[in-house]
């Protein structure tokens, strides 16, 4: 059953190749920010409809949740933009390693310290060699 994950994983990533450099271009004709603002203009019309019709949550709950956990789309906003603007100077590969050299730093301090509602998860020498060895790999792919 992990399985299934590890696929979508996989899937989304190769969506997030194929953002970068669709953002990327579309940033050089328009403006990376505004590249970044169409981006997530046209996943919210996306996500509106998927929960207009298939969603099964809670939209009202929505007031008492705390303040701090909308801090995730500013992040995503951010990462978008970040993106857009750093594809076309360094290109898409080196841009996502860097990029997920950093999301796996600090999920392993997240984790390790169970912040956020996260399980607490110690960081271990393995997790440690692995950063280590993405951040060697930047080095080299440079």
């Amino acid at each position: 059953m992990n399985y299934l994950f590890y696929l979508l994983a996989l899937l989304a990533g190769t969506g997030v190749a194929m953002q970068s450099q669709i953002n990327g271009e579309l940033g050089k004709r328009i403006g990376p920010l505004e590249a970044a603002f169409f981006s997530f203009t046209i996943g919210t019309i996306l996500l509106f409809f998927l929960v207009l019709f298939f969603g099964k949550g809670s939209i009202p709950s929505i007031a008492s949740v705390p303040k701090w956990q909308f801090a995730g789309g500013l992040f995503g906003a951010f990462f978008v933009a970040v993106i857009t603007l750093c594809v076309p100077r360094i290109g898409v590969s080196l841009t996502l390693l860097i990029a997920i050299t950093g999301q796996i730093i600090i999920g392993a301090v997240i984790n390790h310290y169970g912040l956020f509602g996260a399980a607490a998860t110690p960081i271990s020498i393995q997790k440690l060699a692995a950063i280590g060895l993405m951040l060697s790999a930047i080095a080299i792919y440079r």
